[in-house]
């Protein structure tokens, strides 16, 4: 159920799609044990999960329990696609050049890909095979391009949802005051107006 040995139509209305450098590694294990746990997080964002990983669907098989026990978990409930020819891997330019497998053939990094609705492209991360990601972070920013998508906004450095957002540069004069009734402006040493600042639209 949670292995697939090509890719699929995943990213009807956005999807994630991270790879991971092998089966049966440490890093990757807590990774996806910890995707699993916050699988409630995407499906509220409306957000499709997918995985890669250098190795076998038959590999995937074995992996998904140790990842299950890891985390105390019932399941692996989104799909991870097999590699073993690295061809994806590839293809898509996540090798991690220094990072090699025991027949010394360069690792899957850890990449993130965030596609839109659209199907393009949002937002791509990749990680050394020896660090592993923050997907609070990655939740962060698919509130961010959700909410920008739709709204004219940008979010500022370290942004949360709820957060104050800030007016874009495109928004001039009536239809920004329209937009943003309680927009404010910070006072910057160059004089100008740009620093504008407002709730974050509903």
């Amino acid at each position: 159920k949670a292995v697939v040995s090509t890719q699929s139509g995943h990213y009807g209305r956005g999807g994630i799609f991270f790879t991971h450098p092998a089966d049966y590694t440490p890093v990757c294990t807590t990774e996806l044990s910890m995707v699993q746990k916050m699988v409630p997080e995407f499906t509220k964002r409306k957000v499709k999960m997918i995985a890669l990983s250098c190795n076998s669907v038959s590999d995937h098989g074995g992996w998904c329990e140790d990842i299950k026990a890891h985390g105390n978990l019932e399941e692996v409930s989104f799909p991870i696609i097999e590699d073993p020819s690295r061809d994806l891997a590839v293809k898509f330019g996540m090798l991690d050049p220094d990072e090699k497998d025991a027949a010394g053939l360069p690792l899957t990094a850890r990449a993130v890909f965030i596609v839109g609705p659209d199907k393009k492209l949002k937002l791509s991360i990749l990680y050394p095979a020896t660090t592993g990601r923050n997907f609070d972070e990655l939740l962060r920013v698919i509130d961010s391009l959700q909410l920008t998508a739709y709204k004219k906004v940008a979010t500022p450095a370290n942004w949360q949802a709820g957060g104050d957002c800030m007016v874009l540069p495109s928004v001039k004069g009536e239809e920004a005051t329209k937009l943003f009734p309680k927009m404010r402006v910070e006072d910057v040493p160059s004089g100008k107006q740009y620093m504008r600042f407002t709730p974050q639209p509903e």
